[in-house]
């Protein structure tokens, strides 16, 4: 088997990773909160829930980004990251008290920071003008899950009997059935994904082993990024010959290494990215956080109302995401942010006039929610996919794992901050929304200042 299919295999399994951690979401999310007032959790547990996945998804991140680049593989670490999922969603299945059940999902969030470590492995495996249109795909995959994730709850909402000890219904029955899965998952990996040798960004399709062959030289003095001639320049703070002669060059090598993460990410395009991620997805878990006590108390919705409607919202974001793919190839990705930010914003808009205080009867009330979701999920895809690109070309290509870690680690935060912000106003959607308004004009204002230096650079010369 060559590099090529290896590769093709490595993606299509990064992809059920993705889709597994979208069933995964959309298998727990519609039973969680009845789950927890079963045990007689208040009501603020489902916001601690919910953020508890990404607080350690949050810590996980980096680490997990720093040991991929350190160690130029990702197989072991996603290996070793599921058996944090599959421990989690065992201990989610047992919960027999609230307090095991927030604990389960911190457990799963520990997994979840693996994918710090595949972004920065898809950075390095693609080329620049291709990236965009992989990365929609790949994330289209967590997409898929959430389409089918609400077909699985379909007959978990019908288990009721005794494994053992244990209590099978469909409160703890998508606890163990994403244990299942998890584990087979780790049969897929071992038999289908590979560290494959990273494609160089100035070669194209030539395989970072190839030149070190041809050119007889070490791993670090490989150059990942521009020519030649300038990354000797730019390197020769940390020449291999230097390293091994004294322990001094060792110890400048660390301080300059240091300098070049703080430079890199206090660069104007790298913060309006980083916050960028922060805003969206905090208004998107909290307005996620808002939607089934809002479907309870207007609608009268169930479990299967909302697995039904998160199915429905799976097809959108799924369309969306191959949209964008296309769209990428057409239009840059700078623009892409912009059309997305300008999409959250009417959204957002058009949520708070006739969200805020609904009016008007069941059928308006209802059509009304459905163009507002319909609204926001529109915007998810071009901002997604885009902002993941550009900040994989203004950030340093050779540690992509670990800026991908901090990428995430910032997302995590929103979605920590996110589900808080809105378990404590689902009663007065108006400071909510208005919020979540604020900032994202704000993110569209900071978007169209910096919009001419969303390109990509040769950001490891910072370190001189």
């Amino acid at each position: 088997m060559d590099n090529h299919q290896k590769r093709n295999l490595t993606f299509l399994t990064i992809g059920l990773i993705f889709m597994l951690s979208g069933i995964e979401y959309a298998v727990i999310l519609p039973t969680i909160w009845r789950y927890l007032q079963i045990l007689e959790a208040p009501p603020y547990f489902l916001g601690l829930g919910l953020s508890a996945f990404s607080l350690s998804a949050l810590l996980s991140g980096p680490l997990f980004g720093f040991w991929s680049d350190r160690s130029k593989t990702t197989k072991s670490i996603v290996l070793f990251s599921n058996l944090f999922e599959i421990a989690g969603n065992f201990m989610y299945f047992i919960g027999y008290s609230k307090w095991l059940l927030l604990c389960s999902r911190l457990v799963a969030g520990v997994g979840a920071g693996a994918g710090s470590s595949i972004f920065g492995f898809l950075t390095r495996s693609t080329r620049p003008e291709e990236r965009a249109g992989i990365f929609a795909a790949i994330m289209a995959g967590r997409q898929a899950g959430l389409l089918v994730g609400p077909a699985f709850n379909l007959f978990l909402r019908l288990c009721d009997f005794k494994l053992g000890p244990f209590v099978v219904n469909k409160y703890t029955s998508p606890g163990i059935f994403m244990c299942l899965l998890w584990v087979l998952l780790q049969f897929v990996v071992l038999a289908m994904y590979w560290d494959v040798p990273p494609i160089s960004s100035e070669g194209g399709a030539v395989m970072m082993e190839m030149k070190q062959e041809e050119e007889g030289c070490d791993e670090e003095e490989v150059p990942l990024i521009g020519s030649d001639v300038e990354l000797q320049h730019t390197y020769r703070a940390v020449n291999t010959d230097q390293l091994e002669s004294s322990t001094c060059s060792s110890e400048y090598l660390s301080l300059s290494l240091s300098a070049f993460h703080s430079a890199e990410f206090l660069r104007e395009e790298v913060v309006v990215l980083l916050t960028a991620q922060f805003i969206t997805l905090f208004n998107q878990t909290a307005l996620e956080t808002m939607v089934t006590p809002m479907t309870q108390r207007y609608f009268s919705f169930g479990e299967l109302a909302n697995s039904l409607m998160y199915s429905l919202c799976g097809v959108e974001v799924i369309l969306g995401f191959f949209f964008v793919r296309w769209l990428s190839r057409k239009v840059e990705d700078r623009a892409v942010l912009a059309v997305g930010l300008f999409i959250c914003c009417t959204a957002c808009v058009w949520c708070l006039v006739f969200l805020g205080n609904p009016r008007g009867g069941y059928g308006w009330e209802l059509s009304a929610f459905i163009i507002g979701v319909f609204l926001q999920l529109l915007g998810l895809p071009f901002v997604a996919v885009s902002q993941v690109s550009l900040f994989s070309k203004v950030t340093a290509e050779k540690t992509q794992g670990f800026s991908q870690g901090v990428r995430r680690s910032v997302g995590g935060l929103a979605t920590i901050l996110g589900p808080l912000w809105a378990g404590g106003l689902t009663n007065n959607l108006y400071i909510m929304l208005g919020m979540m308004l604020a900032l994202l004009v704000m993110i569209s204002s900071c978007q169209t200042w910096s919009y001419l230096r969303f390109v990509e650079t040769l950001t490891d010369d910072i370190i001189l």
